[in-house]
This record gives C-alpha cells, sequence and structure tokens, in this order.
C-alpha cells in the first residue's frame, strides 16, 4: 500500500494517467469506472493506480470524514459481481489536519481485458473512456502474453538456494549450451537461467520447472514431482516387490540406469517348453531410455 509521503507526493501531480480524484462519496459509478480502467493498464506501464476520494483537482483536501459505512462501499466494489475478472486493491484511510482521505490502490491486471458491467473502461491520460476495438485488441493480446503453461510459472517462496546449482552447471547448461558460448557468458547463473525460462525475473523466484528438474527437494513446493518404479509379485498386486523412487532430472540424465537395470534383468520368466539355451546381451541403458523416452513425450 502507498505510503503517507507518496501520498503526499502524488497529491500534487496534474493530469496523470494513474491518478483519479474526487470530493463524491456516493457515485458508485464513478469508482468503478475508474478502479476498471487502473486494472487494464492500457498504457502497459505495470504501475500502479490511485483512487482518491476527498480531494479536490488541485490537490486540496475537501474536509472528508472517512466512516465505515464508505470503507464497506469501496471494499465491495472488489467482490459485487459488476467488474470482471476480480480487480486486484487495497483500501486505506489517511488522516489529515484538513480532513480524511480514502486511497483505493489498484494493480495492473495480469489478465485483461477487465470489464465493468460488460464495457471496458480506459485510461487515456487524465480522463477515462470506454476502450475502443483497436485499443481492446491490445488488451486481449496482452492477456494472451501472460498466459504461461505450468512449468513457465514462478514457484513463489523459493529461491536459488532451492535449486541444485552445482548439478546446473555441471550438467545441464554444459549440454544446453554450446561450450564457446558458454565460456563467454559472465553472467549470474540467475539471468542464465532465465534466458532458458527456469528463472522468474518478475517475481525473483525459480519456475515451477526449474524445481522440478533441479530442486534439491521438489517435493517440499510441487507434491507428487517424482516418478516412481514399482514391482508386485503376482497378479493381485498384493506383494510389493523392490521399487525405487526417482527425481525427473535423474530420468532426464539417465542417471537411473544402473539401479533400474539391476531390478529388470533380475526378472525371472518361467519356461513351459525348455529349448537350446540362447544367450543375450543386454544393453542396461535401453531400460533407462525408455521410462525416460515415455516420460518426456507426454
Amino acid at each position: 500500500m502507498i505510503s503517507r509521503g507518496d501520498l503526499e507526493h502524488i497529491l500534487s501531480e496534474t493530469g496523470s494517467y494513474r491518478i483519479e480524484r474526487t470530493t463524491s462519496t456516493d457515485n458508485t459509478d464513478k469508482f468503478c469506472q475508474a478502479i476498471c480502467a487502473f486494472s487494464n493498464d492500457l498504457p502497459g506501464s505495470g504501475v500502479n493506480g490511485y483512487l482518491i476520494i476527498g480531494v479536490y483537482n488541485n490537490g486540496k483536501l475537501a474536509g472528508l470524514k472517512v466512516d465505515e459505512r464508505l470503507l464497506l462501499q469501496i471494499t465491495d466494489i472488489r467482490t459485487d459481481g459488476n467488474i470482471l475478472p476480480q480487480p486486484v486493491m487495497t483500501v486505506e484511510k489517511f488522516s489529515f489536519e484538513d480532513g480524511d482521505i480514502l486511497v483505493t490502490e489498484v494493480q495492473p491486471s495480469e489478465f485483461p481485458p477487465v470489464r465493468y458491467r460488460g464495457r471496458v473502461w480506459v485510461r487515456v491520460g487524465p480522463r477515462k473512456s470506454i476502450a475502443s476495438e483497436a485499443e481492446e485488441k491490445i488488451l486481449t493480446e496482452r492477456r494472451f502474453s501472460n498466459i504461461h503453461t505450468f512449468d513457465a510459472m514462478p514457484c513463489l517462496g523459493t529461491t536459488m538456494s532451492d535449486l541444485d546449482v552445482p548439478l546446473i552447471k555441471k550438467e545441464f547448461l554444459s549440454k544446453a549450451i554450446a561450450e564457446e558460448v558458454l565460456a563467454d557468458d559472465k553472467r549470474p547463473i540467475e539471468e542464465q537461467l532465465i534466458s532458458l525460462g527456469f528463472y522468474d525475473l518478475r517475481y525473483n523466484c525459480p519456475t515451477n520447472g526449474a524445481i522440478i528438474l533441479f530442486g534439491v527437494n521438489p517435493e517440499r513446493y510441487l507434491h507428487g514431482s517424482y516418478v516412481q518404479y514399482v514391482r508386485f509379485k503376482g497378479k493381485d498386486m498384493a506383494e510389493v516387490m523392490p521399487q525405487i523412487m526417482f527425481q525427473l532430472y535423474d530420468i532426464a540424465l539417465l542417471v537411473v540406469t544402473e539401479k533400474l537395470s539391476i531390478i529388470c534383468l533380475q526378472i525371472k520368466f518361467p519356461i513351459s517348453n525348455p529349448k537350446p539355451k540362447v544367450t543375450r546381451k543386454i544393453n542396461p541403458c535401453a531400460c533407462a531410455r525408455s521410462p525416460a523416452g515415455a516420460f518426456f513425450s507426454i
């Protein structure tokens, strides 16, 4: 939420596209239109917008006394169903010698266009209006660009310490990037992962894909992020024979070769019609490439 010092600064700003001042306390349509316009953020600035109630256009306070009724009236705008998708907003009361100010801070929506009663409102300079067809197209394209697949989304709450960085440098980067390019790349590991889609700069954290593949303990954040190999004795699956749980990156590196091949090659098949003994040499790597190919083709 905006601080008191920043609020005093923006009160003096004139003609700003991110500030709406009003002395009205009952013009709900005006409030909703402003919140909708701030959510759409037509310029794509990424900065928050502010609906400031109790202030004249010249920045002087109107002597308003903010009560609980007005607070509830503004906060209910978020969930009354008239603005969709729901806006991300916070409401705060500030008290000065000349009166109170009620500030509604609105974050730009990641999934525009946002509509108020079916209409898309935007701000063009200091005024708001209904979006034109071209402006609505811009907002729609922005919505599609913000929709990421699960693996590309940030894994909130994680840091670089949750990744096995030595493994990334030794086993992944050396294979994903040409040797001469990697030798000339002096960027921090975070920036290298950003270029590969494994780090989110906006939230300053690894992506889900990075945690799944390179995480020290991926199940701490993403439950079920492992592959389990199980053998059962008999058809009723009542008795479990030796089983192994693999991290997903183990499969990609074929690190499972030794463990999996040992188990697979221990399988004994009954022979009903004995035939001359035939010796076959089995490549253990095939035992690991099969699950790896099956997993990464999903």
